[in-house]
């Protein structure tokens, strides 16, 4: 492909919950190789997240998926630590793209020309693609995450602020991937603190 056309989507997963990683994609599709079906990760059922992002791996021309972690949310706010994720997704992609279209209203510092796109997600299928990515495998980290800390359901609710989620913050107080700078678990440190022998109990502070 000529480097004019290597045009990459951009798109983060996770600015909303109160636990675990902001994750984002990059990636650059391949015209030849159609994708059907491919929408905003948040319109797709999970089952038809899990298969387009198959596809997507194995006929993009060009992907890569990154993450901020939660210390990084916490030192410099969600906003930044998405940028952070997302300008690392770029930087890890096999090929240098002409030009990144970035979902959302800002753009990431990088190498490369970049726009931002609001509603990108919607609109442009390679950010569409890229939004897909950073949900799958955001996902898929977090229900690893729910094997590490039991109680709070994140394999469920994926670290958002769901009614069971906080029930279980405040019955059982944040753990070590919660984001201390979100609201919510700020309420939690400050008021129950975790009983008893909990396999996170040092990670609490």
């Amino acid at each position: 492909m000529p480097r004019w056309s290597l045009i990459c989507g951009v798109d983060e997963a996770g600015r909303g919950p109160l636990a675990g990683p902001v994750y984002a994609a990059a990636v650059i599709l391949n015209p030849r190789l159609r994708i059907d079906g491919v929408a905003d990760s948040k319109t797709l059922a999970p089952a038809e997240r899990e298969r387009l992002a198959l596809l997507i791996r194995e006929r993009a021309h060009a992907w890569a998926v990154a993450s901020a972690t939660v210390e990084e949310i916490d030192r410099f706010n969600i906003l930044r630590a998405s940028l952070l994720a997302m300008s690392r997704a770029v930087q890890a992609l096999k090929v240098v793209p002409a030009l990144a279209l970035i979902d959302g209203l800002h753009c990431p510092p990088l190498f490369c020309r970049s726009r931002a796109v609001v509603g990108g997600d919607a609109k442009i299928p390679a950010i569409s693609a890229a939004s897909i990515l950073a949900k799958t495998e955001r996902d898929a980290e977090m229900r690893r995450l729910n094997e590490r800390y039991p109680g709070y359901g994140l394999d469920r609710h994926k670290g958002y602020p769901t009614a069971e989620h906080l029930e279980a913050l405040q019955r059982l107080g944040a753990c070590g991937i919660h984001r201390r700078s979100f609201a919510p678990v700020r309420d939690a440190l400050a008021g129950l603190v975790p009983q008893g022998d909990l396999p996170w109990q040092d990670d609490v502070s």
